[in-house]
């Protein structure tokens, strides 16, 4: 299936598998009334997005409990193809006593595109 724009409509299922695929995401969230993005390192685990932070941090306090945005995406620029998948969910601090403190992100909404290679004339 493909958007109005031609791009190909990833399945959920196809955006879950290329989470797994990449460690790095950009997380987008509300600073003090603006919008802010973040590159951060990330897992998945149990359907979450991990993100190692202190609970003190910047990021940790700005998204607790707030509905943020998570992008991760994956482009072959010498073939001008690509793919990004966003997250829209709860971030909430998820401790682990083992473990430095995570927050995490639980997916409400999943959604991705993919960006066919150009043609060549």
């Amino acid at each position: 299936m493909y958007d109005a724009e031609g791009l190909t409509i990833l399945t959920e299922r196809e955006c879950r598998e290329l989470l797994a695929s990449v460690p790095i995401g950009r997380i987008v969230y509300t600073d003090r009334a603006l919008p802010a993005v973040q590159p951060v390192n990330f897992v998945m685990c149990d359907g979450e997005v991990m993100i190692l932070t202190p609970a003190d941090s910047k990021l940790a306090t700005a998204t607790q409990n707030t509905v943020v945005a998570f992008e991760i995406d994956h482009f072959n620029h010498e073939a001008t193809a690509g793919w990004s998948v966003v997250i829209i969910g709860h971030a909430h601090l998820h401790p682990k006593e083992d473990q430095p403190p995570h927050l995490a992100i639980t997916p409400e909404l999943i959604s991705g595109r993919r960006l066919p290679p150009k043609e060549t004339p």
